[in-house]
């Protein structure tokens, strides 16, 4: 493995960005999301991901220079019209107005629309926690998911992020999660790496269950939970697509694909503050104590720490070089 630091795996990711037509400022936004991933040992999210921005750019899937537009359908409801380009960017434009709404409102939405895939919801969600407020996100995805006992593709992974602050500018509890058994990249990376995936992931084309990657990603993936884990992906459909006009899954090209239509990807974030309640920071901590007596257990995201400088994998941190031209 290769330990670089943060800042470096910014300003090499955001060369990449660069120089395959990204303008600064989003270039920057997107190459700050990509470290913190790697930060956190979230290779699918990271560099991953890296070369598909810079090939996407490159073809005009992704627009690297588009301007976000925010507007205020009232005031407490905030949308960022990313244009067709990325979600970091139109994130960082939206935050601000979001963040005065839930000062002075106690609660906001943020809807993120007609963007390329946000990636790693919980960097996000992450955000708003450490500004201070509970950030609930949904985002939609490539098709990839039938209903239980289906086989036609309808939804995504459909992810879901959490994030609660801590009171003191960190983040008390966080969880970001597929709607289905696992995520799609996990499938994708074992695919590539010639390895066979475990039973209860994923459904071949005839709606059989397989352990062969190959066979899972011209099928489908299993809703977590069964009933449970779809209806919650559905939640997410209806919210990040429905209230962000932005594309239903079942209509979202390939998201790695080179060439194509854009990603038109909606993400959808409820902001609440948590001081409308008297009551919250006691309850919090009886339920961080509740949740970690026993030896081993924890919150979700409890103790969470980035690490600088990251373990990357030397293949993907080299061909981060390469887009670079470093």
């Amino acid at each position: 493995m290769s330990d670089v630091a943060l800042s470096e795996i910014e300003k090499v990711g955001e060369a990449a960005l660069i120089r395959h037509g990204a303008v600064r400022f989003s270039a920057a936004e997107v190459a700050r999301a990509v470290a913190q991933a790697e930060a956190h040992g979230n290779r699918i999210c990271g560099l991953y991901y890296l070369e598909s921005y810079c090939k996407q750019l490159a073809s005009g899937r992704v627009d690297g220079a588009v301007e976000p537009r925010v507007t205020h359908a009232r005031p407490a409801v905030i949308s960022v019209d990313a244009g067709f380009g990325f979600a970091q960017p139109a994130f960082a434009y939206g935050l601000p107005p979001a963040l005065d709404a839930v000062r002075e409102y106690g609660v906001a939405s943020l809807a993120i629309c007609h963007a390329h895939t946000c990636t790693s919801l919980g960097y996000f969600t992450e955000q708003i926690a450490r500004a201070g407020y509970i950030g609930f996100g949904l985002t939609n995805a490539t098709p990839i998911v039938a209903a239980p006992g289906g086989k036609s593709r309808v939804i995504g992974t459909n992810p879901i992020a959490f994030s609660v602050p801590d009171g003191q500018g960190g983040v008390a509890m966080q969880f970001d999660q597929s709607t289905t058994a696992v995520a799609l990249g996990k499938i994708t990376m074992a695919k590539a790496a010639g390895e066979t995936i475990p039973e209860g992931w994923a459904l071949d084309k005839e709606g059989q269950p397989t352990t062969d990657p190959e066979a899972a990603l011209g099928g489908s993936l299993v809703s977590s939970g069964g009933f449970k884990g779809w209806g919650l992906g559905l939640m997410a459909e209806l919210l990040a697509a429905g209230l962000t006009g932005s594309k239903l899954s079942q209509n979202v090209e390939p998201l790695k694909a080179v060439e194509g239509g854009p990603h038109d990807l909606g993400q959808y974030y409820l902001i609440i503050d948590p001081g409308v309640s008297d009551g919250w920071a006691e309850r919090l901590s009886q339920l961080a104590a509740a949740a970690s007596a026993d030896p081993g257990t924890r919150m979700p995201g409890q103790g969470r720490t980035a690490a600088d400088p990251a373990s990357l994998d030397p293949k993907a941190w080299a061909q981060a070089l390469e887009l670079a031209g470093m």
